[in-house]
């Protein structure tokens, strides 16, 4: 049974992405429908996105990566995650040529480090990649881990950002349930909207109590790593899940993170063909045998990030 007809995520959440080919051709598929998750402060993004971790490293691959990007954006996956760190802002750059032409239907997500995390070099950090994304505004901006200066300097800075349109909402990184609470008590805190966190069927332990505190205040969470960064064990139970949808244990995993209602995800990949399959798990509805058979194979253990 879907979220949809839990009555957890309203029909009018469905929505699809436009979808658009490089060469101007019409589209020879109809785009993936993928659902939007709402969070405090009107943050509204897709349940599904894509990941650019290790993208901008290599420039043999810049044009592979680039297309893979265009390509999940036709599927309906219309939001993107970067950092400034990833590649050393390369990751962002190479976020700037893939939504060239098709900015305002991308949902663009970035991070500063925590050693640029004052209140000074927040700004700063933000408006440099800004200049890398070729953007006027970023979607979404996240402190990418708690670090040595004080959150309320970063929170203050991420609401000037706000206030100069240059950043639209902000959220934290890898945050746990005590770190959220220490935020919360700022009088900026209730802006976070949004704590990204690894989050897959070997990483469960936020369920136990980070993934309940943000679905009570109304505050997403995005799940980097989704699939391990490829590297997921594959235990009997995902291989037979698979089996009887007939699709990948990849694609099983990541529908596995989006039975959550507050939970996005955003898996990474330069294969196109893992693209496609990646697009496909929003439409994957797992059965409570399945989640049963999961549970056993990938039991949930302990708490925290």
């Amino acid at each position: 049974m879907s979220l949809q007809t839990l009555g957890l995520i309203p029909r009018e959440g469905i929505a699809l992405a436009n979808q658009r080919h490089d060469d101007g051709a019409p589209p020879t598929a109809e785009v993936t429908p993928i659902r939007k998750v709402r969070a405090r402060g009107g943050v509204e993004m897709p349940a599904l996105g894509l990941g650019t971790w290790t993208m901008g490293e290599k420039g043999s691959r810049r044009k592979q990566e680039i297309a893979a990007l265009r390509l999940g954006f036709d599927l309906g996956m219309s939001m993107v995650d970067t950092a400034e760190m990833y590649a050393d802002g390369g990751a962002e750059e190479v976020v700037a040529e893939a939504v060239r032409g098709r900015r305002d239907e991308v949902f663009i997500v970035t991070k500063v480090l925590p050693e640029n995390a004052s209140y000074e070099g927040t700004i700063k950090a933000a408006e440099r990649s800004l200049r890398r994304l070729g953007t006027d505004r970023i979607d979404l901006y996240l402190l990418h881990w708690k670090g040595s200066h004080p959150v309320e300097q970063t929170l203050a800075a991420f609401e000037r950002l706000v206030q100069e349109q240059k950043i639209r909402h902000y959220g934290v990184s890898n945050f746990d349930v005590a770190d959220m609470e220490a935020a919360e008590r700022h009088p900026l805190g209730p802006g976070i909207a949004v704590n990204q966190v690894e989050y897959n069927l070997t990483q469960r332990g936020i369920e136990g109590d980070l993934v309940p505190w943000c679905i009570e205040r109304q505050v997403a969470v995005m799940a980097y790593s989704p699939v391990n960064q490829g590297r997921l064990t594959v235990e009997q139970a995902l291989t037979a899940v698979a089996r009887r949808h007939d699709t990948t244990p990849e694609c099983v995993a990541l529908a596995w993170t989006l039975r959550q209602p507050m939970v996005v995800s955003i898996p990474k990949s330069a294969n196109p063909d893992h693209v496609r399959t990646n697009a496909r798990a929003v439409t994957l509805e797992l059965s409570k045998e399945d989640l049963e058979a999961l549970d056993r194979d990938y039991p949930p253990a302990g708490r925290g990030v």
